[in-house]
């Protein structure tokens, strides 16, 4: 079986279009490499890139456009609405066919090596590569952002895995590991307030939510631990955030296991609390590139009678409205499809 690895970089710039070609450059110049998507978002102001290839070649197209960004993306002015850490913000490898989990924590470790080697850019590890549990979760690592990036180095518990603890104030830090095909998913709300939207991701998310008492109180254990009331979704991270160009709140949604929960009960999750706190959701998105497989459990949620794919793919993209802020081209949007 052909080796074959995808990696989806996400880039600290999503209006700049000559600096979002220039990074799509320096990835299709690779050979054995196939450029797959290429999706920026102004109001996030990053751009989701996707590629696939064999190991050794996915890995050097990672670090010609990490280096390209660092060339080209200024931290020290960048504002989006995404939480990121830096100008190549996070860089994870993922097993397609004929790899391994083990072999993308080589291929993420060699690359971070590299970046800090070579570009002088504090790299730390997550998921599958990371070294503790405390840099497992993509959140932990980025908490604090670019602008506590400073601070955050001069903690001994934050040391860099790959290069030294100074601030690189130009591109800030990179988070690179291995990790199971993420669904970046966004669930529409017919509101602009952020903070419905955030109650309802702080409601589904797996980490849950911080309980309160009647006084609104943070509730602590008998050892003085903030107790947290767990989410109702699993293998599932959510904020809320408002698309301040469409006058929108969204619930953005990363399914880190879409086995475990895929985006149709994501997005029936949302809509039930949404609707219980009086708003509605109105159709969702998908960011980057879905697996096929996805969809066909939607489709077969939403109907449970035997049916082509063709007929399940747009019974899900009907039902969960996934054309309403931009059309949804499965031929673009589904893995499969693009190799």
């Amino acid at each position: 079986m052909k080796k074959i690895v995808e990696c989806v970089p996400n880039f600290s710039e999503g209006r700049n279009a000559s600096t979002i070609k220039a990074i799509a450059e320096s990835i299709h110049s690779i050979d054995n490499v196939k450029l797959l998507n290429v999706e920026p978002d102004k109001d996030y102001n990053r751009v989701v890139v996707t590629f696939v290839g064999d190991p050794d070649s996915v890995a050097e197209a990672a670090f010609q456009s990490t280096k390209t960004a660092s060339q080209l993306i200024d931290m020290e002015r960048h504002k989006g609405e995404h939480p990121r850490i830096g100008a190549t913000d996070v860089v994870p490898f993922i097993p397609v066919s004929g790899t391994t989990m083990e072999e993308c924590v080589g291929l993420a470790k060699a690359f971070g090596m590299r970046v800090a080697s070579e570009l002088h850019i504090p790299v730390y590890l997550y998921e599958a590569a990371a070294t503790s549990p405390d840099r497992k979760n993509l959140a932990d690592v980025r908490k604090g952002e670019y602008e506590g990036l400073a601070e955050k180095l001069l903690d001994p518990k934050w040391k860099p895995d790959f290069g030294t603890a100074a601030f690189n104030e130009k591109s800030g830090a990179t988070v690179t590991g291995a990790r199971k095909f993420l669904i970046a998913y966004n669930v529409n709300l017919n509101t602009a307030d952020a903070s419905v939207a955030q109650e309802i991701a702080q409601r589904i998310r797996e980490s849950g939510r911080v309980k309160k008492d009647a006084s609104g109180n943070t509730v602590k254990n008998e050892k003085g631990e903030i107790v947290k009331i767990p989410g109702s979704l699993k293998a599932v991270k959510a904020m809320g955030v408002v698309v301040e160009r469409l006058n929108i709140a969204q619930v953005s949604i990363n399914l880190v296991d879409y086995e475990t929960t895929p985006p149709h009960i994501a997005f029936e999750e949302v809509k039930s609390l949404a609707h219980s706190l009086g708003v509605e959701a109105t159709g969702s998105e998908i960011v980057g590139l879905t697996p096929l497989q996805a969809l066909l459990m939607a489709g077969k949620f939403y109907d449970s009678r035997e049916s082509s794919e063709e007929r399940l793919i747009s019974l899900a993209i009907d039902r969960l409205g996934l054309s309403q802020l931009d059309q949804f081209d499965p031929q673009k949007k589904i893995i499969e499809y693009q190799l």
